[in-house]
Order: C-alpha cells, then structure tokens, then sequence
C-alpha cells in the first residue's frame, strides 16, 4: 500500500483539487513549482536555519517517567509545545512564508480555529514584512482570546466569520473567498492537511521535521528509532501527518489518530468525522466529512477549537480507509480529565486539542516493552479560560 500523494493529489481515493475556476492559476502555480521550490538546496538551508534559531527545533522528546509507570510502557513526549508561538503549527507557515517569498508573493492571508495558526502565521509575515490577515469564526473568537491579542499584537488583521457555526469551518470558506478575489499578489497558508492538492501534500512536508526527529531522537535514547505507537490528535490533521509521516511505511509502528467526540459520537455535538463522516468535498479535497444525505455539511462540536472541523485531511482518511491509522476519539469530558491529569502528573499543561490524545491512554493496552510517543503538540495557555471554568 502507498501511503505518499500520487501525481494527481490523491492518496487512494482520497485528495485532488476541486477549486473554482478562479482559484485554478493559483493552485496550478502551486502545483507546478512547490516541490522544485522546496527541495532546493538554497530553500532547504534557510528553512532548517529558521527552524533551528527561531523555531527553537530540534524540540525535546521528554521521557515521561509518571505516565510511563501508570501505564506500564515507555512513553515519550514529543514536545512541539516548546515551539517559538506554543505549537507546532510554525513549521508549516516558516515553510510556506518561504514558499510565497519565492513566488513573489507579497500578501498572506490565513484561517485560524484554535489560533494557534492564526499567530505562527502572524508571526512569519511579521518576520519576513508582508502584510497579513487571518480569518476566523467569531465563536472562535471569544474563547480563543489571549490569540487574537496575539496576532494583533504581530500586525495581522483579525477579521470574523460570522455565518455558519462561527468556527473554523466557516473561516476557511471566508478565507477562500478572500484569495478568490486577490489572486495575484495572495498567498493562502493553509494551517492543516486540508485543502486542494498540494496543500495536504506540502503541510505535511513541512511538519515531517517531527517524526524525522522523533526517530533520530529515539535512537539515541533507546537505541531503536521505531516507536511501537505515536499517538496525535486529529482535526484537519498536521501535527498527526508531521508525527506520522517517517513512519508510514513502517507497519511494526501503530499509528492512533484521536478526533474529538465532542458530547459523545451520536449525540448530534461531535466532530469524530471517521466514525459519522461520508466520502465528499470539502474545501478543494475529496475526503472523508460529516453531512447530510443531500451533501449538506453537518456542523461540528468540540470544546477544542482547533479540532472543530467537519472534515479530516485525504492522508488519514486514506489511513482510515485502508486500515494503517487506529483512528479512535476522545469527549470534552475525557479531554479536560486527561488535561488536568498530564498537568498534575508531569506539570506540562498541554492545549486541549493535545489532550484528547492522552485521554484515550486509559483505553490502550501496552506491554513493559512498548515505547509510546505522544505528539504534544500544543501548550495550554490559550485554554485557561476553559480550564477554570472546570477546575
């Protein structure tokens, strides 16, 4: 089985590019010059320099000594929360504010549930000089708000999206719009897996510096660079494809993909889209979604902004579908358990995306010789708000 993007966009039947007429000198721009661009030697040396002394890579893995004794494995933190801006999002738009540069591009516009994007974003424009608005839903932004102080703070634009359910969602359809009606001196950095070809193809690539590291970390502290399972909560889906991408073709390594059930997986309140999703388009890209049987989008529900989407990226729903990833989900309620827990454990509070991979820890069974890496991809500060009302 070939777990890679085909010529075409597609990871089996997963992916391509379903775009507006429009959008088609865009995305084919992109299409035609990203990878030369990106393998480029010259590219590649000022990204991995960006990354080193901005970034702050490589980040820890951290043995977590308490856990690994609760649950009877070895099991690893990679510690993506110690990223330059909180999160792991700032490998892809490093990546991609590069990539525009190339391009000649001099605008960025982005969407943002969580905000963790919306600020890596922000923070790349207001490196490199270019001028930056990122959209987001208004529900997103009242409980996300420490982020969008951020991102002001950097000199982006913060601009609402009010229709639909207010989230991220609906941010993502403004922002299309946005490069719709700017298609000459507009860059579109995509926070996720998500998106017409290549976007899922290119995000990935650029979050890949996780699992590389993951293995050249491994070896050193174990002596073997394969982990047994990596465990990463899955919206749209980088932080997984980065934590999953050196070890696709690697079958003796489970990999356990963690949406968010919301209020329960029927309760009508969820965002678990391989357990309630059907095949559709979403966004430019054939996947895996929640909707209607007359292909209307169904809204999504979870108390984490970042993983409110009612659809996941073509990789994982080609993971799902061909049975390589292990998808399973987690609750609001297991979430916020599993975030107290690890805060009070290993005094690391993870955002309440990363929760929802540790929260199904209880449901697991390892051995004493399992090594488990956990993507931590985000820190908690922007979810404080949320943590009081239930502490």
């Amino acid at each position: 089985m070939n777990y890679s993007v085909n010529e075409q966009g597609y990871y089996g039947e997963f992916g391509g590019a379903y775009i507006p007429e429009m959008l088609h000198p865009n995305v084919e721009q992109l299409r035609q010059e990203y990878t030369g661009i990106i393998n480029d030697p010259l590219f590649q040396a000022e990204f991995q320099q960006l990354l080193t002394d901005y970034v702050g890579r490589p980040t820890p893995l951290f043995h977590a000594r308490r856990l690994s004794a609760q649950y009877g494995a070895t099991i690893y933190l990679k510690r993506e929360d110690l990223c330059h801006t909180g999160a792991h999002k700032i490998n892809n738009t490093i990546g991609q504010i590069l990539l525009a540069r190339r391009l000649g591009k001099q605008r960025i516009i982005a969407e943002t549930g969580a905000g963790q994007h919306g600020v890596a974003t922000a923070t790349v424009c207001a490196l490199m000089g270019m001028e930056c608005i990122v959209y987001m839903g208004a529900k997103d932004i009242e409980r996300q708000a420490p982020n969008v102080a951020r991102m002001q703070m950097l000199g982006a634009v913060v601009v609402p999206a009010v229709s639909g359910s207010k989230t991220l969602k609906d941010a993502t359809n403004e922002a299309i719009r946005d490069w719709i009606n700017h298609p000459e001196d507009t860059h579109y950095i995509i926070g996720s897996v998500v998106g017409p070809h290549p976007y899922p193809d290119m995000v990935a690539r650029f979050q890949s510096v996780i699992s590389k590291e993951m293995r050249a970390q491994l070896l050193t502290q174990t002596g073997n660079a394969l982990p047994t399972h990596v465990i990463a909560c899955v919206g749209g889906g980088s932080n997984a494809a980065g934590a999953f991408y050196h070890f696709l073709d690697e079958p003796a390594v489970q990999l356990v993909a963690v949406e968010a059930a919301g209020e329960g997986i029927n309760s009508g309140l969820s965002a678990a889209t391989t357990q309630l999703g059907t095949t559709g388009i979403l966004h430019g890209s054939k996947s895996l979604l929640m909707q209607t049987a007359d292909g209307q989008v169904v809204e999504p529900h979870s108390i984490s902004a970042g993983l409110d989407y009612p659809g996941i990226g073509p990789l994982h729903a080609h993971l799902f579908v061909s049975g390589r990833g292990t998808f399973m989900s987690a609750t609001d309620d297991e979430a916020l358990r599993a975030a107290f827990h690890v805060s009070r454990t290993e005094g690391i509070i993870p955002a309440l995306e990363t929760a929802h991979a540790f929260a199904v820890l209880d449901r697991m069974h390892f051995t004493t010789d399992d090594r488990v890496v956990i993507c931590l991809s985000g820190r908690g500060d922007k979810d404080l708000a949320t943590y009081m009302k239930h502490i």
